[in-house]
């Protein structure tokens, strides 16, 4: 039996078992789609099994809280808060509860993206250099077996906008290669110092390529640098065009950078794990990025306005009247660039990639609940969205942990998903 289903299996038996506890209203949110029928509420022992795990996850001291929602077939059908969002204050968790969502900023920096292609101000395979020349003459590492860098070569074709978007640039910087070349990644790229937006990718022109573009999958800063491009393309500053195109249409009014957040708004407190795997705070203060604007995070929202965004793609680019994308570029988006491997360096399978959201290739070999096509990304903090076009699932489940080796792995929004998938 695959742990997915062991997993399925345990939460099933917890939510027949318990009796549920108090139920969390469900948010009044505008229906994706008007003219469909007020779809089926989940099954009474899902609900409970999703509301349990969440809890149980609390009650162990393992998180400190979260808040969930379920759509089916564009409305909400489940809703969840529990926990605090600061312990130490005594302040729960809300829908109002505003999170550091990380890395899923990118699939909203692929939508910025892929309305300025839509207009024409932007093309897929456009070469990025016509934006960035002084990212022109980036050359591709050389390595031997230990991958210590040896020479550098031309890369064998321009870097595309395609190509960000799908992460297949050859950029790195994500922080899990270990290697020499991947420590200069780290140390010397995106984060280092301050800067502006364009200064910090200015900087990868010194940096080696560590594969060719459009050969493989590499997470790292792609979206960073696509960002930038953005902000080119549209002739204003990234966090004003998101504001002016995406936020605001979409009614995501608690949503933008962490330096906008207001002072006196509900932000949940970051928490991890020390090494006896007590939950404690985690060291620093919140990321606020005063002078940039990142394409591949630092975007702070909560359940709602994130539930909003992701029903937008759901209905094919078109949410409460607001029409985002064509129903044509959502599909695009959600076409496998990338057919596999995925992910593959955490062990996980059946993963493909489309233009910013990863997709699920091959649903019988994926390590979680999943149905070819669904599509989804999730953050560091262990903030998770998924969407799923063959059942009409749509979830967002978000929570404050920054992960580390004592935290064991974030397992509460996979549960929540196989609850809310399973036949």
């Amino acid at each position: 039996m695959r742990a997915r289903h062991l997993l399925l299996a345990s939460a099933a038996l917890i939510g027949a078992l318990g009796c549920g506890g108090e139920r969390t209203p469900i948010p009044k949110l505008p229906a994706a789609r008007a003219a469909l029928a007020e779809p089926a509420a989940l099954p009474r022992w899902r609900r409970a099994a999703i509301d349990l795990v969440l809890r149980a996850r609390v009650w162990q001291g393992a998180r400190s809280g979260f808040v969930a929602l379920v759509a089916r077939d564009g409305r909400l059908v489940h809703a969840v808060t529990t926990g605090q969002a600061n312990r130490e204050a005594d302040v729960p968790m809300t829908m109002d509860t505003r999170f550091q969502i990380a890395s899923m900023t990118k699939p909203i920096t692929a939508t910025a993206a892929m309305i300025l292609v839509e207009e024409g101000r932007l093309g897929l395979d456009e070469p990025i250099a016509k934006y960035l020349p002084e990212l022109a003459a980036m050359q591709v590492a050389v390595l031997d077996d230990a991958g210590t860098l040896l020479d550098t070569r031309p890369p064998s074709q321009p870097i595309t906008i395609r190509h960000l978007l799908s992460f297949r640039s050859g950029m790195g910087g994500s922080g899990f290669e270990e290697t020499s070349l991947g420590a200069r990644w780290r140390d010397d790229g995106l984060y280092r110092g301050e800067g502006t937006l364009a200064e910090r990718v200015g900087r990868f022109a010194a940096l080696p390529l560590f594969e060719d573009p459009g050969t493989r999958w590499r997470y790292g800063v792609s979206h960073d640098v696509l960002a930038r491009i953005i902000e080119i393309a549209a002739g204003e500053p990234l966090d004003l065009f998101m504001q002016r195109r995406i936020f605001d249409p979409l009614g995501m009014h608690a949503t933008s950078y962490a330096k906008d957040v207001p002072p006196d708004a509900p932000l949940a407190r970051l928490y991890t794990q020390d090494a006896e795997g007590d939950l404690v705070p985690a060291p620093g203060p919140v990321f606020k990025a005063a002078d940039w604007t990142p394409g591949g995070s630092g975007i702070v929202s909560t359940a709602p306005d994130y539930m909003r965004f992701a029903l937008m793609l759901w209905n094919e680019g078109e949410y409460d009247g607001a029409r985002i994308l064509t129903p044509e570029t959502v599909r695009a988006m959600r076409h496998l660039e990338v057919p596999s491997g995925v992910l593959a360096n955490f062990g996980i399978e059946g993963l493909g990639f489309g233009l910013g959201v990863s997709v699920v290739a091959d649903d019988e070999a994926a390590t979680m609940s999943a149905r070819d096509g669904d599509f989804w990304w999730s953050g560091v903090f262990g903030t998770h969205f998924w969407v799923s076009p063959s059942t009409g699932i749509v979830l967002v489940v978000l929570q404050q942990n920054q992960t580390n080796e004592w935290s064991g792995r974030p397992i509460a929004p996979f549960l929540v998903q196989a609850l809310a998938l399973v036949d």
